[in-house]
């Protein structure tokens, strides 16, 4: 109906509907007023069954469901990437806690029903997405710490970020620094750790002071506590996020040290942790929504065999407050 009240063929309302940019100014005029005309709709089946493709990309995070919707940062990362997939026909999905039953998933991944998937918070002991590199579009939320060398990825530079983090503790004045550190099976968890050994190893100071936690307010609480126990001398700590870092306030408070005065304290994200906290905390900024946006524009690069380059870094920035 479309291509009889447009006077064109069947083929060049396909090639409008579709985008392409070989047809004649007046033909797409014709066409589009047509398709506004009648309400068309393109039919996703149809479309699915003549291109092989289903035009929906998968989120796939393999964390608990109650870590995901208490964690800010998988709803930005969400945010940057149906910002890019607007513009675009493809639709996203998601899917969490999938190390319970990593074969379902995998199945699930491998079935058809995806063209593509975007990984967010993994860890190097998950099976859910092991062995689908080179078999499905794989786009990463940081360097994977196994295959790196054939994996597409985007990042930003957590080391960098970390060591300009360390630095500002240092520079106020700071000399027994310690981290609370993120898991160590994580790309954010190692490279924020070598970025606070590197700083305090340009200075001169101790690098003893680490504890670890998993990147939530509960672990960060613990290892706090754990590092006032060992009784050692402690002006300053690097938290590896944010969350961490309100864990960390908890338990200076409790203990009857003020912020920044006995301790200074510096986190890592820019999440509405680090304005909630009381004093204001000292942070580094992650473009968290430009990384879930840049990811879904490879993904979507990827899947339809455009070139694109494997690795994209973003920058951090150091965003000064009030607890250091």
């Amino acid at each position: 109906m479309v291509a009889a009240l447009a006077g064109v063929s069947r083929a060049t309302v396909s090639r409008v509907v579709n985008g392409a940019t070989s047809v004649d100014p007046h033909l797409v005029s014709s066409v589009e007023k047509a398709v506004r005309t009648l309400n068309y709709v393109p039919n996703r089946a149809a479309r699915t069954l003549a291109s092989r493709r289903t035009y929906t990309v998968t989120l796939l995070v393999p964390e608990s469901t109650s870590k995901v919707f208490a964690d800010p940062f998988f709803a930005t990362v969400v945010e940057g990437v149906a910002r890019y997939l607007n513009n675009t026909d493809y639709m996203l999905n998601m899917v969490t806690s999938s190390e319970a039953n990593p074969d379902k998933t995998r199945r699930y991944l491998m079935g058809g029903n995806v063209d593509g998937v975007l990984v967010v918070s993994h860890h190097t002991g998950d099976h859910s997405w092991a062995h689908l590199n080179g078999s499905l579009p794989l786009v990463f939320a940081g360097r994977p710490l196994i295959n790196a060398e054939d994996s597409y990825f985007v990042e930003v530079d957590n080391e960098e970020g970390a060591t300009a983090a360390t630095a500002q503790l240092v520079d106020g004045g700071r000399r027994h620094i310690a981290t609370i550190a993120g898991p160590q099976d994580m790309p954010p968890g190692v490279d924020r750790l070598e970025g606070w050994r590197a700083a305090l190893l340009a200075a001169g100071l101790n690098d003893a002071l680490v504890e670890t936690g998993d990147f939530t307010v509960t672990s960060g609480a613990a290892a706090m506590r754990r590092l006032l126990d060992r009784g050692k001398p402690l002006d300053g700590v690097f938290a590896a996020n944010d969350q961490m870092a309100a864990g960390a306030y908890s338990v200076i408070k409790e203990r009857g040290l003020r912020i920044p005065e006995d301790i200074a304290v510096v986190g890592f994200d820019d999440d509405y942790y680090a304005t909630s906290l009381s004093p204001a905390l000292t942070t580094i900024h992650h473009p968290i929504a430009a990384l879930g946006e840049k990811m879904a524009e490879l993904l979507v690069e990827l899947i339809e065999g455009r070139p694109t380059e494997r690795v994209h870094r973003l920058p951090t920035s150091l965003v000064v407050r009030d607890s250091a």
